[in-house]
């Protein structure tokens, strides 16, 4: 397709025709915060430090696409995480964290269609390994907060999951199933998925950034992650 095309409402897709069929795939990665759960699971952090706004800002200006280096502003705003008891991760995921609509719906079909299903975040471990768990997902990537004597010391530990780590996953998970790029779908919101979603034969913008929603093949505005399946046979 030439020009964005609103399949129904609140659901664009721009070059390619559907239906499509799950089942042409063979793969199927997503981002984390905002895309499989409603929330930024740092700027949840950040309120326990009361530094919620000044971490919010740096990260909405991430996902804009307005920082360009991932690595450093995660670093920045994990730093302002110092000194936070290591309980208000399990706080934040009991009382704020939610999946967003759709997300086991589409998770299952995916799953019944005999995709693997990976989710790439670049958030943190002890919410995307529940995340995975709670959704019945193969495998989970992410950041590891560094946690000493209960506080957290606004550290990473190990390589940042960022843009480029996000695609290599999908590239590695694609080889370790013998599938090719363009047999998988890719779906987020930010900036920093914009690489795996350009390696990814299909790319979702889920409630997107305005540069995410541009690029992506289908952008999903209204509704919920399971609006993909409407595009599907």
């Amino acid at each position: 397709m030439s020009a964005p095309l609103e399949f129904a409402p609140g659901l664009v897709v721009q070059r390619f025709t559907p239906p499509l069929t799950l089942r042409a795939f063979k793969a199927i990665a997503f981002d984390m915060d905002s895309t499989l759960i409603s929330i930024e699971c740092i700027d949840e952090i950040a309120d326990a430090a009361g530094k919620k706004a000044e971490v919010a800002a740096i990260t909405e200006a991430a996902m804009r696409g307005e920082i360009t280096d991932f690595k450093d502003s995660l670093r920045r705003r994990v730093a302002l995480l110092k000194g936070v008891p290591a309980e208000a991760l399990q706080q934040v995921y009991d009382q704020r964290l939610k999946l967003n609509p759709g997300a086991p719906e589409l998770i299952n079909a995916a799953k019944a269609a005999g995709l693997q299903t990976l989710l790439v975040s670049g958030g943190f471990t002890f919410f995307a390994d529940r995340v995975r768990e709670r959704l019945g997902m193969h495998e989970a990537h992410s950041n590891v907060l560094e946690v000493q004597g209960g506080l957290l010391t606004g550290q990473v530990l190990g390589d940042i999951v960022d843009g480029e780590a996000k695609r290599q996953h999908l590239l590695a998970l694609c080889a370790r199933i013998g599938c090719e790029p363009s047999q998988a779908i890719a779906v987020g919101d930010g900036a920093n998925d914009l690489p795996m979603m350009g390696a990814a034969g299909l790319s979702v913008a889920y409630h997107a950034k305005p540069k995410v929603r541009e690029q992506a093949m289908v952008a999903i505005n209204e509704g919920g992650l399971d609006r993909l399946l409407e595009l599907m046979a």
